[in-house]
């Protein structure tokens, strides 16, 4: 099935958009899904993208039906160290998916977290609200507390804020502090907005420093907070209108280019060991 149907004529949901607000993955991923040849609309495989699904069209994908769509909602989950965020890993190592707590329906992550980083980690069922919430555009802060080998210069710190070049790539502003010295380690603070590839270890390394544990602790106005390791809790919907009032996907008018609020200036938080808050979760 390829041809356009009533989508010309402004009636109906395109396919990818339907599978995505389903939780099921991206719109991206459900173009490559549909052109796989993984989705059927009425008893026939699409082969398209190009398709307008109307609201009493049986949708299957994988052989399984599309749910009915539910209200978008969001997690905040603490991701410990050593787990994949990837749904299926080819080396065969634990993924967040296989950890998560049972009862919660099918969500997809918002961005991602390497192997070894730790903490805030964001979920939801909705696929359009995750690719949303990545755009750059959002401004939203990405907060970090770095455990680094090696001695910071305060001086070298402060100069992030002006956007660095390393090995060809153009970073942006990063606010970064130096909250304590422990012998041959230092704990930082850091907040990007852009969140590139593993951009917070390439820029200690710029630094002359070797990051050794990453805890992200704050995604915008969303804290990691007392969230123990490995556990899962639902944004109340008041904070996710508040925060999210403008998303379309509540209704707002905004486009769908157009960032939702973004997170307050951060305050000056008071120094304090930072295990005190974060304890590693024994293997």
């Amino acid at each position: 099935m390829t041809e356009d149907n009533d989508e010309s004529a402004g009636k109906g949901e395109r396919i990818a958009k339907r599978i995505a607000r389903a939780g099921l993955c991206s719109r991206r991923e459900a173009e490559r899904w549909i052109a796989a040849g993984r989705v059927s609309v009425d008893g026939r495989v699409l082969d398209s993208p190009a398709f307008a699904v109307l609201p009493h069209q049986k949708i299957v994908v994988d052989g399984q039906p599309l749910k009915a769509i539910e209200p978008p909602a969001l997690w905040r989950y603490h991701k410990p160290a050593g787990l994949v965020t990837t749904n299926r890993d080819p080396q065969g190592r634990p993924t967040v998916f296989e950890r998560l707590p049972a009862g919660l329906p099918r969500v997809i992550t918002i961005g991602r977290l390497d192997l070894t980083t730790e903490g805030l980690l964001l979920l939801t069922n909705d696929g359009d609200l995750a690719r949303f919430l990545e755009l750059p555009s959002t401004g939203w802060t990405r907060r970090y507390r770095v455990r680094v080998n090696g001695r910071p210069n305060e001086a070298a710190l402060a100069r992030l804020a002006d956007g660095v070049t390393v090995d060809g790539v153009r970073y942006g502003p990063v606010q970064a502090r130096l909250d304590r010295q422990q012998g041959t380690n230092a704990w930082l603070t850091m907040s990007i907005r852009e969140g590139k590839n593993r951009e917070i270890r390439k820029l200690c390394t710029h630094l002359g420093l070797t990051a050794n544990r990453l805890i992200r602790t704050a995604y915008g106005p969303f804290q990691l907070g007392k969230l123990e390791a490995g556990a899962v809790e639902r944004v109340p919907e008041r904070v996710l209108h508040e925060q999210l009032g403008r998303w379309p996907g509540f209704g707002g008018r905004a486009e769908a280019s157009q960032p939702p609020r973004r997170s307050p200036p951060e305050r000056q938080q008071k120094k304090k060991t930072p295990g005190h808050a974060h304890r590693r979760r024994k293997p």
